[in-house]
């Protein structure tokens, strides 16, 4: 059903859907965004809690492997290497960045709210900003979208990984993805292009399932 509430990203009329054990969320049928009602997000406590419980480190291949897939897919074929590069969410051992550093001559900044909460990138310009299963953690993505593309030289990459819905609510009712509980807010590649209109930015790729690529619109 509709209800008085308002895309955060476009302002469209949302309709509302309520889970029973996960709360009430949003669904934008402008720009296809759905977000969680701010009365069902974990407290800081909770959510430092669930990220404990990850378990991801560089001696695990496959992890190594699902970043390879992004680094080949949103990230190499748009910028060369040895650049300098900001890794935003790197959580709490910063895997992206250590393989950038190591094997490809980047100079990575990290920033994490929980393991790297110093704000490295202050009056700083980067070639390349990641940010990797991240942005479904934030309250209000287009915040941070403007603040990334503030932090980009003119020819820099952001390269952004995300689930995407179906932008169906049966799927999205039994959606891995949804169900974690530090998820906020869910995107699809019509989404990102609305908050790439919205931030100054340009999409440049993206493969349909979770990667986006977007540079500084001209």
């Amino acid at each position: 059903m509709m209800v008085d509430q308002h895309c955060k990203l476009c302002h469209t009329p949302v309709r509302i859907y309520t889970h029973a054990k996960l709360g009430r969320f949003y669904l934008c049928t402008g720009c296809e965004f759905i977000f969680k009602d701010r009365a069902f997000f974990l407290s800081e406590d909770e959510e430092r809690q669930s990220y404990r419980r990850h378990n991801n480190s560089i001696e695990d291949p496959r992890y190594v492997t699902f970043f390879y897939k992004f680094l080949d897919d949103a990230v190499f074929p748009y910028i060369g290497t040895g650049r300098q590069g900001f890794d935003f969410g790197s959580g709490p051992e910063p895997v992206l960045a250590t393989l950038l550093e190591q094997n490809h001559g980047f100079q990575m900044d990290i920033y994490d709210i929980f393991y790297a909460p110093d704000k490295v990138y202050q009056g700083k310009k980067y070639d390349l900003i990641t940010a990797t299963e991240v942005v479904e953690h934030l309250g209000d993505p287009l915040h941070y979208f403007k603040r990334f593309a503030g932090l980009l030289k003119p020819d820099g990459v952001l390269a952004v990984m995300t689930l995407f819905h179906h932008n169906d609510i049966s799927h999205f009712n039994n959606w891995h993805y949804m169900r974690d509980r530090t998820h906020v807010s869910f995107y699809t590649p019509k989404t990102m292009r609305h908050i790439a209109e919205q931030s100054g930015l340009k999409v440049v790729h993206t493969d349909g399932i979770r990667y986006t690529t977007f540079m500084l619109d001209d």
